[in-house]
């Protein structure tokens, strides 16, 4: 089985070699881009497997290319940064970034990074190749075999993260999850940041699934322990 194809987005000559070395030592296939418009090109031309990408680059701001990428693709896209903010953060993962890495890091979390990628990608693909069924509950309909789902006949545009969530939920419905559970489910591991990168993207999931976020009807949280989705008649 070939390894994933990475595109590496990194303007820095020597963290783009580091980068590039640890593939290439490690048998994984990789192109890459040293900006932004070069990094869509090459998203949009070679469709690469993930994304290791750079928010400070000389043309424009990587989220800007997780933006376009994301009005196209749902591949999986690694932020690598050192930009540390919190902030800084929750706009990647909100414009639909799936994982973030903060420089300086070790070549060994690069890599458990984007093997755990890898076995979402897998897990992903074998559930799709592997479930029949239709979700359905109130207006929410998700197809498992489509990979896709919809709210009151209107497609919603998920991000891989949001969708795996949306399918863990409704195939647990009426329990409640924990943040542990959810995230060893969703990232194959449960670390501090991963809580809070739960939260975001659950956010964002809501303002797609959630008429009133308000009041919602779908996903309810029990502060301190997780979420369950409710059951709508």
């Amino acid at each position: 089985m070939n390894k994933p194809l990475i595109l590496v987005v990194e303007d820095d000559p020597p963290v783009r070699n580091l980068i590039t070395t640890t593939l290439k030592t490690n048998d994984y296939r990789y192109l890459v881009a040293a900006n932004g418009e070069t990094a869509i090109l090459e998203a949009s031309s070679h469709n690469p497997d993930i994304v290791l990408l750079d928010l400070g680059l000389p043309d424009m701001d990587g989220v800007e290319v997780i933006g376009n990428v994301r009005s196209w693709s749902n591949l999986p896209i690694i932020v690598i940064s050192a930009r540390s903010e919190d902030s800084d953060k929750i706009e990647a993962l909100d414009a639909g970034a799936d994982d973030y890495l903060t420089k300086p890091f070790s070549v060994d979390e690069l890599l458990a990074r984007l093997r755990a990628t890898q076995r979402r990608l897998s897990y992903m693909t074998a559930e799709m190749l592997s479930a029949s069924s239709v979700f359905v509950n109130g207006k929410l309909r998700v197809d498992y075999a489509g990979g896709c789902a919809y709210l009151d006949s209107r497609e919603l545009h998920l991000t891989p993260i949001e969708y795996k969530l949306l399918c863990l939920l409704s195939k647990n419905v009426g329990k409640v999850l924990t943040h542990t559970f959810i995230t060893q489910n969703i990232w194959g591991r449960s670390w501090e940041n991963d809580v809070a990168s739960l939260r975001v993207f659950m956010a964002t999931l809501r303002k797609k699934l959630e008429p009133e976020p308000d009041s919602p009807q779908y996903i309810q949280t029990h502060i301190g322990v997780g979420y369950r989705m409710m059951r709508i008649e």
